[in-house]
């Protein structure tokens, strides 16, 4: 099947998402980004996920990511090219490029909404070279946000496990994913005194028990603010009744709806703290490969 087959296979599975789910699902929005990556899917390594998200920000939006081919193409500059997004003088613009001369990126990512259109861009680092947050927080065009939450971190083990690094153009933000995170990280203590630490609400009891089975984390930092914005604890499961917390009725109902390729379904299951509360997220993969690293 041609990259362009498979592109039109995957719109049908989301736009017919889309509609169980009663999201708006635009064409205009969606198709240019299949069409300019349509490459991708016909390759046998892409990893394809689709994921919704409690809270206001979130209601009404249906997200897909995959992975890209080739693998050394600069996908920043692509999407600027095909028109998926526009050139902006913001450090956000610069800093893919600047990460690219500093760090070894073994394989990019494409982030979009059915609403929203073109968002992030992942960059994803050898799970053998974690990447250190000295080296990143040293880019002239990184948020200095990463710098001056530079201590937290490091007493948490974390200053150099990043695994993973999402640009977010239109809301100016970036995410940093911690690799191979120390156990202690996700007990519950230690979770209350890392959100009390950094300024997040009260964690509820499902949180600290999703928290105690996840396998990594991530903080999302902005250019406008020295503090982290938010923290998100995941589990991956590829059975949601094994979770030791509820699934929210949103989250069942995406379930019930989404599509998946292969025998097996796999999920990615997330709580993200922010000051003002917590929210849910569950990615489902459609396409994906053993030995292939999350989105989160």
């Amino acid at each position: 099947m041609s990259g362009t087959a498979e592109a039109a296979e995957l719109y049908s599975a989301i736009e017919e998402s889309a509609r169980l789910l009663d999201v708006a699902c635009s064409r205009d929005k969606v198709w240019p980004v299949l069409s300019a990556y349509e490459d991708a899917f016909a390759h046998p390594a892409t990893v394809v996920a689709f994921r919704v998200a409690t809270g206001v920000r979130h209601v009404g939006e249906l997200d897909c990511r995959f992975t890209t081919h080739p693998k050394d193409r600069d996908p920043y500059a692509f999407a600027l090219s095909n028109g998926l997004t526009t050139q902006t003088n913001h450090p956000v613009g610069a800093l893919l490029f600047d990460v690219q001369g500093r760090c070894p990126i073994d394989s990019y990512g494409i982030d979009f909404g059915v609403v929203g259109g073109f968002k992030k861009i992942y960059s994803f680092f050898t799970p053998d070279d974690l990447q250190g947050l000295s080296k990143l927080a040293g880019i002239p065009s990184m948020p200095r946000s990463l710098a001056e939450n530079a201590d937290f971190f490091t007493r948490h083990g974390l200053d150099d496990r990043v695994g993973v690094f999402g640009i977010d153009y239109p809301h100016r933000t970036v995410n940093v994913y911690f690799n191979e995170v120390p156990a202690e990280c996700f007990e519950p203590k230690t979770i209350l005194s890392m959100l009390r630490e950094i300024g997040m609400a009260e964690p509820s009891e499902q949180l600290l028990q999703l928290g105690r089975a996840a396998f990594g984390l991530y903080v999302t930092l902005s250019w406008d603010s020295s503090k982290i914005e938010r923290i998100c604890f995941a589990v991956t499961t590829t059975d949601l009744t094994t979770l030791p917390v509820r699934i929210e009725p949103e989250i069942e109902q995406f379930v019930k709806s989404v599509p998946f390729g292969g025998a097996d379904r796999k999920f990615v299951y997330g709580v993200a703290s922010s000051p003002e509360g917590e929210y849910y997220k569950l990615e489902s993969h459609y396409k994906w490969n053993s030995g292939a690293m999350d989105f989160i």
